[in-house]
C-alpha cells in the first residue's frame, strides 16, 4: 500500500476532488488532507475537514485527517495533545533550533514536517534526529517543492536539506509526501522512488518511505488514540449479547447436561452392583463370633432337654 500523508486540504471542492481522484489513478491507498494551524492554537480544536467528504471518493482510497502546527514558540505547545481525538495524524513544522529541538524530545507528535526550501542556520545533528525516530517520530520529506518551486534558491536549498537529512538519519525514518496544492505538483509512486534515489536515498528506502515507513505513523497514531499509552489495544472481549431466547436455550442445555450425568451415575452404581458377591451385598451377611457362641449353647440345650 502506498500512502500520501501531506495533501493539503482546501474549501474549492472541485480542485480537492480532481487531487483526490488523480491520486487514485497513480495508486495510492491511503491519502492525508492536512488542515494547517499557524500561531496560538484556537479554543475550537475541532478539524474542519469534513469525513466523508461532500462529494463522492473512490471507495478504494482511504482518507484521513492530519493537522500540521507550526512550531514559533517553544513555550505555547502544551495543548497539542488535544489534537490528538480529533485528527488521525499530529505533525509540527518546527521553524528554529529550539522549536525543533522540542519537537524532537519531548513533542507528543507522529511527524516532523520541515520546510526544507528555507536555509537553516545550523547543520543537522544526529543525536537530535535519533532521539525522535527512537521514539517513534518520523521525518517528511515533500517533493512538491522541488519540482514548482521557480526559485532556484529554494530547490537548491531543498535539495541541500534533503542530502543532510539523508545522511545524519542514514535513510531511515524517512516519509516521502507530495505536500502538493494541485495536480501538477502530485507524482506517481515510481517517480517518487527514482527522484529519491537521484537526492541519494536507495530504492530500497525510497519505497519504505511511501509504504513501511508511512504505514508505521498512521498504525502508531492510532493507538494512542484507541489504546491505553499506547501498550494495551483491546480489540474485542468475547462478550455475546443476552437475550431472552438465548438464556432459555442456555437453561435448556444445562438441564440436558445434568439429567445425562444423573443417568450416567445410576449405571455406574447398578454395574458396580451387579459384580458384588451375595455376603458383600447385604443378602446374607457373615456371623460373628457371638452370635456363633449363642447358637452353639442353644443347640447343646435343646439336645440335654431332648435327652431327659
Amino acid at each position: 500500500m502506498f500512502y500520501d500523508l501531506n495533501v493539503p486540504w482546501t474549501d474549492n471542492n472541485r480542485e480537492l476532488q480532481r487531487t483526490i481522484a488523480f491520486l487514485d489513478e497513480l495508486g495510492y491507498d491511503v491519502v492525508a488532507l492536512t488542515h494547517t494551524i499557524s500561531g496560538k492554537l484556537p479554543a475550537d480544536l475541532t478539524s474542519p475537514v469534513p469525513l466523508p467528504l461532500p462529494f463522492s471518493t473512490p471507495s478504494r482510497l482511504r482518507l484521513l485527517r492530519r493537522c500540521n502546527i507550526f512550531l514559533n514558540d517553544a513555550a505555547t505547545n502544551h495543548r497539542i495533545p488535544q489534537l490528538q481525538q480529533q485528527y488521525d495524524i499530529l505533525a509540527a513544522r518546527p521553524t528554529d533550533e529550539k522549536t525543533l529541538r522540542q519537537a524532537c524530545d519531548t513533542l507528543d507528535i507522529d511527524l516532523i514536517s520541515l520546510d526544507l526550501t528555507q536555509r537553516f542556520q545550523k547543520h543537522f545533528k544526529y543525536k537530535m534526529f535519533s532521539t525522535a525516530l527512537s521514539r517513534g517520530v518520523r521525518i517528511e520529506i515533500c517533493y512538491s517543492q522541488g519540482i514548482l518551486a521557480s526559485d532556484t534558491t529554494a530547490k537548491r536549498n531543498l535539495i541541500s536539506n534533503v542530502v543532510q537529512l539523508i545522511r545524519v538519519t542514514r535513510g531511515r525514518g524517512l516519509v516521502l509526501s507530495s505536500e502538493a496544492k494541485s495536480v501538477l505538483g502530485l507524482r506517481a509512486p515510481s517517480d517518487v522512488i527514482n527522484l529519491a534515489s537521484v537526492w541519494g536515498l536507495g530504492q530500497e528506502r525510497g519505497k519504505e518511505g511511501l509504504t513501511k515507513e508511512a504505514r508505521s505513523v498512521v498504525e502508531f497514531s492510532r493507538l494512542k488514540r484507541t489504546s491505553f499509552k499506547g501498550v494495551v489495544d483491546v480489540i474485542y472481549g468475547g462478550e455475546k449479547p443476552v437475550d431472552g431466547s438465548a438464556g432459555k436455550n442456555e437453561n435448556n442445555k444445562q438441564n440436558k447436561v445434568k439429567r445425562a450425568n444423573a443417568e450416567a451415575q445410576k449405571k455406574r452404581k447398578a454395574d458396580s452392583m451387579e459384580g458384588t458377591p451375595l455376603s458383600q451385598s447385604g443378602e446374607d451377611k457373615p456371623l460373628s463370633k457371638r452370635e456363633i457362641k449363642r447358637k452353639k449353647q442353644q443347640a447343646r440345650l435343646e439336645g440335654q432337654q431332648k435327652g431327659n
